[in-house]
């Protein structure tokens, strides 16, 4: 499908370039920039790199160009080409017979070495185990490889074998990758063409395969939710990072420096923060980090963190002893409010005032929602609705009534109206 640039009332095509003529090789950038993003070439299917260039196997001397693993564990096998892909797909079918009965320690000591290879420090095991959300125990990888082809164009005895093998209840998927010489920046044009939208038989049977596999990993996976309370704040039904990350922001607030938070979680050293000099904002601090992939870490503006002139995005990725992590962490703490979190209950009461939804769950945390809308912090809402109700807000010591207390009489008062 053709580009075009709207000048006034007309239009003006973009004319389409290839990667050679722009000065761009197949290995040296195509391959790394792709495998920075892999979501662009494998959409709607959470996806992470392995390996790039992996080879491990007796008797062949072809490398796969990006070996990936999907949030199904099914191993990913990715082709590339600079322009025509002909006969792609009969090599990626190699491949992938080669590394289908790939066990999940070789595909972490795949990783292993993809890590070194980049310079990162990560723990691969813990990498691997994390984006499958299997915290501890064995893990099998699926017995299914998909393939994901990308090249400029393909040709049609390409297209013909991939759609009937699709229909043998393969996995193959093409994508075109065409390029576009603008104002001197190159911009791709990046877009699935098989499976085709016409296909509906075939992408109905790949969401019900999928929804399938979901329901059977979803009892093995944690989704254990918290909540937390800090003094007078109360935050509910909030997944394992995030609560980290809130008991890390206090912390930080509290005048913990992030050198000290990294020291009281070793075994996250190097990975836990990402940082650059300067009060940034979301796209200053993307830009200062000079196009690094950020896809595992907390960037939106009001999640960065400023301390001491330095800007700093904490890691998404914890699975693995969080629990123990948050314990260190909230050992290093000063004194101050109290910090408390429980595993998330069922909603054991719940009213409605005005436009306010007060809830209680079975733990005993106050939940308020003003308009369908999580209202913190709590208790100055409860202190305002028990006025209003004409409720004391003291108990028989004449000492102030706690968040829980005080909620627990505003339901009281409510219900008995």
């Amino acid at each position: 499908m053709a580009l075009y640039e709207i000048a006034g009332e007309s239009l003006i095509p973009i004319t389409q370039r290839t990667f050679t003529e722009l000065g761009l090789q197949e290995r040296a950038n195509i391959q790394k920039a792709v495998r920075t993003h892999i979501a662009a070439i494998t959409p709607g299917v959470k996806t992470m790199v392995l390996a790039e260039e992996f080879g491990d196997w007796v008797g062949a001397n072809r490398r796969i160009d990006l070996l990936c693993l999907d949030e199904e564990a099914r191993l990913v096998v990715v082709e590339l080409k600079r322009e025509d892909g002909a006969h792609m797909e009969l090599q990626a079918l190699r491949y992938a017979a080669m590394v289908s009965t790939m066990r999940f320690e070789q595909a972490v000591e795949a990783h292993r070495k993809y890590l070194k290879s980049i310079g990162s420090m990560e723990n691969p095991e813990q990498v691997v185990r994390e984006f499958l959300e299997r915290e501890e125990g064995p893990v099998a990888l699926s017995e299914t490889v998909r393939i994901v082809l990308a090249a400029s164009d393909f040709p049609q005895e390409l297209t013909t074998a991939v759609l009937w093998l699709n229909k043998q209840g393969l996995d193959l998927r093409c994508v075109q990758m065409r390029p576009h010489l603008v104002d001197q920046r190159i911009l791709v044009d990046i877009q699935q063409v098989i499976p085709l939208p016409e296909a509906e038989q075939y992408q109905v049977a790949v969401r019900e395969k999928s929804m399938e596999q979901a329901a059977e990993r979803a009892t093995e996976r944690d989704r254990t939710r918290y909540d937390l309370s800090i003094g007078d704040l109360a935050l509910t039904n909030l997944p394992k990072r995030r609560l980290i990350y809130e008991i890390v922001a206090e912390a930080l607030r509290r005048g913990v420096s992030p050198s000290q938070i990294v020291a009281a979680v070793p075994w996250k050293e190097g990975t836990m923060f990402v940082s650059s000099d300067g009060q940034l904002d979301e796209q200053e601090f993307q830009v200062a980090c000079g196009g690094k992939s950020l896809t595992r870490y907390f960037t939106a503006g009001q999640d960065l963190f400023h301390v001491d002139g330095k800007t700093y995005a904490f890691s998404t990725q914890w699975g693995l002893r969080t629990l123990a992590a948050i314990g260190n962490i909230i050992s290093l703490m000063p004194e101050g409010a109290t910090v408390n979190y429980l595993p998330t209950t069922e909603v054991v009461d719940e009213v409605s005032y005005g436009e306010h939804v007060i809830r209680q769950r079975e733990n005993g945390t106050i939940e308020i929602e003003w308009h369908g809308v999580p209202v913190q912090p709590v208790k100055p809402v409860l202190r305002d609705l028990a006025l209003k109700l004409n409720l004391g807000q003291q108990n028989g010591r004449g000492n102030d009534l706690n968040t829980r207390q005080l909620g627990a009489q505003v339901i009281r008062a409510v219900r008995s109206l």
